[in-house]
């Protein structure tokens, strides 16, 4: 596992918390944040409305996604929908929103055009799947070994645990990012988080790398091993 592990009493919370840290003061640089989905990504999106939604920072803040499910974007499955109903809906409008779009043509392509035209971005959310995905980096699929120099690609999950196909950030875009903030909670994430730790390649998420990866863990998801 690369980053620092954090293990916190409450993950949505210090989510939150940093979050709010990175928000720009008045007159201060702009930044970006790409966002994830999930049911944790939704906790910490709509404890993150609760304690920053009358922040006026938000206005100086870009929204990208690093991953999203192939299907319209109200859709009850997008992780744009998720993130404007939990999140945006509650918040001072921001200065730019760039959902991940499916329906243009070279969907991944083009995602990845408006991203090399903009500076890396402050903040990736990501988070654990049950079966060590994270983004929509899936076990055993093509997006794994994508060539260095592509940032998005479109992928499908080979083992069928994950319905629709996905645009996804690749490694390579996840380590442009300046820091990445992993979400763990629940007990149903604790042999993927072990898989993680002990550096297991069949687990996408143990290759996750950057400048600042921190990975924000509860009790429940860590398990007997805090006492190791």
């Amino acid at each position: 596992m690369n980053g620092a592990l954090v293990v916190v009493d409450d993950v949505a919370e210090s989510f939150a918390e940093i979050l709010i840290e990175h928000l720009p003061v008045k007159a201060g640089p702009v930044r970006s944040l790409a966002f994830s989905g999930g049911s944790t990504a939704k906790e910490c999106y709509l404890r993150l409305a609760s304690l920053a939604g009358d922040l006026t920072a938000w206005s100086a803040v870009d929204a990208w996604w690093g991953d999203e499910r192939c299907v319209p974007l109200d859709d009850p499955d997008s992780n744009f929908r998720l993130v404007n109903d939990s999140l945006f809906s509650k918040v001072a409008p921001l200065r730019s929103v760039h959902p991940m779009r499916s329906d243009v043509p070279h969907a991944a392509e083009a995602y990845e055009e408006l991203l090399r035209a903009a500076a890396p971005i402050d903040v990736i959310h990501l988070g654990l799947g049950p079966d060590g995905h994270t983004a929509s980096l899936f076990p055993e699929s093509s997006a794994l070994t994508a060539p260095d120099d592509r940032l998005v690609v479109s992928n499908v999950d080979p083992l069928g645990n994950n319905p629709h196909e996905r645009l996804t950030f690749t490694y390579s875009g996840i380590a442009r990012c300046r820091t990445c903030i992993v979400t763990v909670a629940g007990e149903s994430k604790r042999e993927a988080l072990h898989r993680v730790l002990d550096g297991d390649p069949s687990a996408p998420a143990a290759k996750i790398d950057g400048e600042n990866v921190i990975w924000l863990v509860d009790a429940l998801a860590m398990g007997p091993r805090m006492g190791r």
